[in-house]
Formats: structure tokens, C-alpha cells, sequence
């Protein structure tokens, strides 16, 4: 097998000089990968781990766009002449939250498996399959439910991507480093929900009519793009390993589960209203544009690095705990909006909302580190404390994506039983506040076990 060897960096060690050298194989395997050592990453790694980010963070772009693309066709289902049930709308809305969360754990594996490259290549590629079936049942109202369904749920290879994708660049960055990185590599994708919502609706009315085939055709060229680059430019790390010793660490720590919990109303809640919000617009306030919208996944998304920020500065925890206290003043300002019928209040209110699961997010993924650090007694514990913090940010992902089905299901559910959405609000009111209360009870009451620590 031919090799390809470029020196990367030049040491000086005493009277002899080590080279370290980056091997890259056929492929674009490299088999030496050190992101630790200063001189290593000084004098070529960050070149090339940013290389792959930036294509990385395209690809999770679209990923979370594809995910997110059945929020803003429902809405418009009715206009190309579907004629569904609102439990309908929201099953087609919740199913690729549920099928995205359930990839995620086996599609963090993927990487090891394949390589980061090869596997960036397929799961784009793979998009190409939701995005084509939608744009082939949009044009024949006479669809049944059923194959909608199951086309729907085809978007949620999207969702899988994300941990693919967090999971390869983590391999590629040092520790001092992963946190800006992953941040960025998340948020990237997070604005995919906004820009899909927000071009959706210009590029499906684009002459007479509604061509709704569109809202899955448009991304084909994208994704082919997002392929070809992973395929030229991206690398395969042969050092990246599965490490099933940091999933099992995490899986028999308590933390794991109680940050898991917190996720669902972090994360979860973005993905479950960025799905939703859409759709209850549409049947609350018909006479207002649904490209509106977006709006929600925007400030979600842009909000998320401020809540690390934040986070870093006075403790995850606390900005967790505030973080559901506003998302459950937000949720009553909607509930308010509803018995008004104000427009304006329920947009200002679903604003908040998403802004403060957007900070929730990122402060919660800031727990983790600090959680798992702050429980270790001794060095040797330190490190197997990083590895369970490891597999514990897989497994929150994994589980916290769930949120996403709960919202809109709920939501489904409360009009069936109802004929109104409060009953809905009502509960998530008390949810977010059982999670607030659980937060500080573990991280932040006095005597607790790590109360001291600055969670």
C-alpha cells in the first residue's frame, strides 16, 4: 500500500533533533495524530484539524436542516393538498426526532468504524435519501398517511449525524482546545434547523402555487458538495478508537442520568419546539406568515455559546437552574398568548423560550467536564473521570434528543384530550421546574456531595 510521509514538526531534544512526522496512507488515513504536543500542533496539526472542522461543521449544517425539514413542510401540507389531522402533523413532526435520537449512540461508533473521512462521506450521502423520497410524496396528495410517516422518519439520519460528527472532531483537537471547537461544530448544525425554516418557505413559492417537491430537491446539490469535500479534503484518524471502557464508565455513574435529564429539557426543548413551532403558529394564528418562524431556532442557536460563555464564568449548574426558571416563565407567557390570542406576546414568548434552552444547552454540556472532574479524588481517578465524561456526552446527546418527540406529542396530545395546548405548556411549566429543583438539590445545595465545586 503506498504511503505518503510529510514531516510536520522538528524537536529539538538535546544534542539530537526528533522528528515527528504524520504519516498519511491511501484514503487519507494518518497515522500519526499527537494534538497534545504544542510543537506537533504548532507547526501543521491545527491546519489540518481545522481543515476537517470546517467541512465538518458544513456537513453537520445540513444534517440538522434535513432533520428539521418535515417542521416547516407540515405547515404546508394543506396548501399542496394534503388533508391531515393536527395529530397527524405532529406525528410527522415528532418521528424524526425519535429515529435522530436512536442513531445517535451507534452512529458516535461509526467513526472508529469506518474513519471520520469515509463515515462524513456516507452520512452525507445518506441524506440524499429523505431528501429525495420528500420531494416524490409531496407531489401525490393522495399519499396515505402511513408512507408519509415512514418518510418522515427517514429525515432522522440527519439527526445521527451530529454525534458522528462531535464525535470525529473531538479526535482531531486537544483538550485545551474541544470545547471551541465542538461549540462551533454544534452550533453550526444548530443553525441549520433556522435556515432551513427560514428558506423553505421562500423556495417552495417561488412562481404559482406551492412546489413543495422543492423543499427536498434544493438540497441535493448540497449535499454532493458536502460529500466531495469530506471526500477530497477530510482525514481519517487511524488512532481513533471506540472506547467502550469510557461508555461503560459513564453508564454506571449516577451523573450520567441526572445530566441526561437536564438535557431533555435543554436540548430536547430546542429540538421539540424548533419542530412544533412552525405547526403552531400555522393553527393558532393562520393569518400570520409561517416564515416567521425560524425566528425560534435562530436565537436557540445563537444563544447556545453564550451559555458556555457564561457557564465558564459563574458554573453550569446555576445558569442551568436559571435556564429553566425562564423557559418556565416563557412556556406562561405562551399560555397567556393563547387565552389573548396575541400574537405578539406568543412570538415574544416562544423567543424567550427558545433563547433560554439555547443557554441551557450550552451551560449543561459545560457541566459535564466539571462534574465528572469534580467527583474524581486522585490522578488515576482524574483520568477515568475524563473518559466517563466522554461517554457521558454520548449518551445525554443520545438521550436528550428524545425531547424532541415528547414536545410535539404532547403537544398533540393535550389538543386531542382538550381541544387546547395549555394543558401541554402546563406540564412542561412543571417539568422544567422538577428539573430546576433536581439541579440544584445534586449541584448546588449546601452539604450536597460536590457543592463546593464550582459545577
Amino acid at each position: 500500500m503506498a504511503t505518503e510521509t510529510t514531516s510536520m514538526t522538528q524537536a529539538p531534544t538535546g544534542d539530537t533533533t526528533a522528528t515527528q512526522q504524520m504519516t498519511t496512507r491511501r484514503g487519507r488515513w494518518i497515522d500519526h495524530w499527537d494534538p497534545e504536543d504544542p510543537t506537533f500542533w504548532r507547526d501543521g496539526g491545527h491546519r489540518v484539524a481545522r481543515r476537517n472542522l470546517s467541512i465538518s461543521v458544513f456537513a453537520e449544517f445540513l444534517g440538522f436542516a434535513v432533520w428539521a425539514l418535515w417542521s416547516i413542510v407540515v405547515p404546508q401540507l394543506a396548501a399542496a393538498g394534503f388533508s391531515l389531522t393536527l395529530d397527524q402533523q405532529f406525528w410527522l413532526i415528532a418521528v424524526p426526532s425519535l429515529v435522530g435520537a436512536t442513531l445517535r449512540l451507534p452512529y458516535t461508533f461509526a467513526v472508529p468504524l469506518f474513519g471520520g473521512r469515509n463515515w462524513t462521506i456516507i452520512s452525507a450521502l445518506l441524506l440524499l435519501v429523505p431528501t429525495s423520497a420528500l420531494a416524490l410524496v409531496t407531489t401525490r396528495p393522495e399519499t396515505p398517511f402511513p408512507v408519509l410517516l415512514v418518510v418522515a422518519a427517514l429525515a432522522g439520519v440527519g439527526g445521527g449525524n451530529f454525534a458522528s460528527s462531535m464525535a470525529n472532531i473531538s479526535f482531531f483537537y486537544p483538550e485545551r482546545e474541544k470545547g471551541k471547537a465542538l461549540g462551533l461544530n454544534a452550533a453550526g448544525g444548530n443553525v441549520g434547523t433556522a435556515a432551513v425554516q427560514f428558506a423553505v418557505p421562500i423556495v417552495i413559492a417561488i412562481g404559482a402555487g406551492v412546489s413543495l417537491q422543492r423543499a427536498g430537491l434544493v438540497f441535493l446539490p448540497f449535499i454532493l458538495l458536502a460529500a466531495f469535500l469530506a471526500w477530497r479534503f477530510m482525514d481519517n484518524l487511524s488512532h481513533a478508537k471506540a472506547d467502550f471502557r469510557a461508555f461503560a464508565a459513564a453508564v454506571h455513574n449516577p451523573h450520567t442520568w441526572v445530566i441526561s435529564f437536564l438535557y431533555i429539557g435543554t436540548f430536547g426543548s430546542f429540538i421539540g419546539y424548533s419542530g412544533a413551532f412552525p405547526t403552531l403558529l400555522k393553527n393558532q394564528f393562520p393569518e400570520i406568515s409561517v416564515s416567521v418562524a425560524f425566528l425560534g431556532a435562530l436565537v436557540g442557536s445563537l444563544a447556545r455559546p453564550l451559555g458556555g460563555i457564561v457557564a465558564d464564568r459563574v458554573g453550569g449548574a446555576r445558569v442551568t437552574i436559571v435556564a429553566f426558571l425562564v423557559m418556565a416563565v416563557g412556556a406562561l407567557g405562551a399560555i397567556s398568548a393563547l387565552r389573548s390570542h396575541s400574537f405578539g406576546l406568543f412570538l415574544s414568548s416562544f423567543l424567550i423560550l427558545f433563547v433560554a434552552t439555547g443557554v441551557g444547552n450550552g451551560a449543561t454540556y459545560r457541566m459535564i467536564p466539571a462534574v465528572f472532574q469534580a467527583t474524581s479524588a486522585n490522578r488515576s481517578q482524574s483520568v477515568l473521570a475524563r473518559k466517563a465524561a466522554a461517554g457521558c456526552i454520548g449518551i445525554a446527546g443520545a438521550i436528550g434528543a428524545f425531547g424532541g418527540f415528547g414536545i410535539p406529542r404532547g403537544f398533540a396530545v393535550s389538543n386531542a384530550m382538550s381541544g387546547s395546548l395549555q394543558p401541554a405548556l402546563w406540564i412542561f411549566i412543571g417539568v422544567y421546574l422538577v428539573m430546576a429543583a433536581t439541579c440544584w438539590t445534586v449541584y448546588q445545595r449546601r452539604g450536597s456531595a460536590i457543592a463546593a465545586a464550582t459545577i
